[in-house]
């Protein structure tokens, strides 16, 4: 599923990484697309205020879907 991630999707990070402030479960927003597998990630509150954003790998997220799959797929085709 990772590579299916592309701007403005919405993922969770997977890992803790605690020298950006940033764990496991917190939810971003892809904002840039740099090459394959590497976003800039947006973090913001629940005022739309971002608190990091941070360059990470496919490997560091998870993408969040909110329907489920096989609507997705529909709305693709």
């Amino acid at each position: 599923m990772n590579s299916q991630m592309k701007l403005l999707d919405v993922v969770a990070l997977l890992e803790d990484l605690p020298e950006l402030g940033l764990y496991r479960g917190q939810v971003g927003t892809i904002v840039e697309v740099y090459e394959p597998g590497v976003f800039e990630v947006e973090f913001s509150d629940l005022n739309g205020r971002a608190y990091a954003i941070e360059t990470l790998n496919a490997s560091q997220l998870i993408l969040l879907h909110y329907q489920s799959l096989s609507e997705e797929m529909l709305v693709q085709t």
